[in-house]
């Protein structure tokens, strides 16, 4: 059930972050998916430790490990947006 929950928080986190960039017509749900929880770890690797707050990967569904993932999958999706077009939006 687990998993369940950290696939549709993932979900969530990734669609939230799209929307901030602005991909997200170019996006699907597996892609939102992916993005959410890759983000997620990205931000227990860079901002957890400063924010003294854990990820969904965690196991932290709270708020403020909702947030940390969230800013995680936005630093993501800057940094393909950056590789990809050579600037990030």
């Amino acid at each position: 059930m687990n998993v369940v929950v950290w696939l549709v928080m993932g979900g969530v986190v990734g669609w939230l972050a799209s929307l901030v960039m602005r991909t997200d017509a170019q996006q699907g749900i597996l892609l939102n998916v992916v993005v959410g929880i890759v983000g997620a770890v990205l931000g227990g690797f860079l901002l957890s430790p400063m924010l003294g707050s854990a990820t969904i990967n965690q196991g932290d569904f709270s708020l403020s490990g909702l947030v940390v993932s969230l800013l995680g999958a936005i630093v993501l999706l800057a940094i393909v947006n950056l590789l990809r077009r050579g600037r990030a939006r």
